[in-house]
């Protein structure tokens, strides 16, 4: 048996899913929730450091 050219697998030419304002819409999300993230642990470490910087009251 030949198997004929193009009928199966990833040989076709890729069809777009999404369009690109979509994709980018998902980007720019994705790039403000991981830049939030980082602020969010920023501000936990150095309130950390701040709070065993100020020893326990006794």
């Amino acid at each position: 048996m030949i198997r004929a050219s193009g009928t199966a697998g990833f040989q076709g030419q890729p069809a777009p899913v999404a369009s690109s304002r979509l994709i980018h819409a998902v980007a720019a999300s994705l790039a403000v929730a991981a830049l939030s993230l980082c602020l969010i642990v920023a501000l936990t470490v150095l309130s950390t450091k701040a709070t065993m910087a100020m020893g326990l009251p006794v």
